[in-house]
């Protein structure tokens, strides 16, 4: 790792870490030494089951729901007191909704767009502020947050999801631009349709031939692989990668 903060073991917050990328991400976070903070919102079984199976020790489960602001502070500050600092934080958590505007009503819209906006963007968004003021402070640290190629390609029934991701990709941008003096960096990772419990119900359903048709590579990306990307702008990626958005999604959509 080009080294942004001193200390021998470094401190991972990852949120959504109870199963799928976030879980991929702690457990291999776990294997390059790190202590890891596993955050989920409901299912504290299987965070703390995430936990129990993590390489090295230190670990723990925090519970907070990441829509509400209260909440993510009172997170910040558990995990802060509970490891001292924290190095790295994997901004994963997320909703996806369909919400076809033709087929949705006005009420149900409405409640759509406030869940995602609220997971999806305001929760990282209110943890980079908690995160870019103690890493500044602290000397350097790193955010990596998961993205999606919806906020290239457009989600046109989900289109919630697209635009949160859209705004995650600015917000990382925009604090990458503010912080990159203080030596506190900020990626992205942009997969497209990743093979998790989320997924499972579409990549299974009556649309599962047709995303696989869009998947040169035959099948849709793993969990692991785009864990493997966060996990290398966590911890060896260079400073002046910082800003980037980096495309893990079996060239599935290209963009240039």
């Amino acid at each position: 790792m080009s080294q942004t903060v001193p200390g021998p073991r470094l401190a991972a917050l990852v949120t959504g870490a109870s199963r799928g990328i976030g879980q991929a991400v702690a457990e291999q976070l776990g294997r390059r030494g790190c202590r890891v903070a596993v955050h989920y919102r409901n299912n504290r079984a299987a965070a703390e089951a995430v936990v129990s199976g993590l390489e090295g020790r230190g670990h723990q489960a925090f519970q907070a729901d990441l829509g509400d602001p209260e909440q993510v502070a009172r997170l910040w500050g558990e995990v802060t007191a509970a490891f001292g600092r924290i190095d790295l934080l994997v901004n994963n958590a997320g909703v996806f909704e369909a919400h076809p505007l033709l087929e949705t009503g006005y009420a149900e819209w409405q409640q759509v767009w406030r869940r995602t906006l609220d997971t999806n963007l305001l929760g990282p968004a209110n943890l980079c502020h908690c995160a870019g003021q103690a890493m500044a402070s602290a000397g350097g640290g790193r955010v990596v947050s998961i993205s999606s190629r919806g906020a290239f390609r457009g989600e046109p029934k989900s289109p919630a999801y697209g635009a949160s991701k859209a705004g995650l990709n600015a917000l990382s941008q925009s604090l990458a631009l503010a912080l990159a003096d203080r030596q506190v960096y900020f990626y992205a990772i942009a997969p497209g349709w990743v093979d998790t419990d989320m997924a499972a119900a579409h990549l299974k359903g009556p649309r599962g031939a047709e995303i696989l048709a869009g998947h040169p590579l035959g099948r849709v990306t793993t969990p692991e692989e785009v864990a493997a990307a966060a996990v290398f702008c966590a911890l060896d990626a260079p400073p002046a990668m910082t800003g980037c958005i980096i495309d893990v999604n079996g060239a599935s959509y290209l963009r240039t």
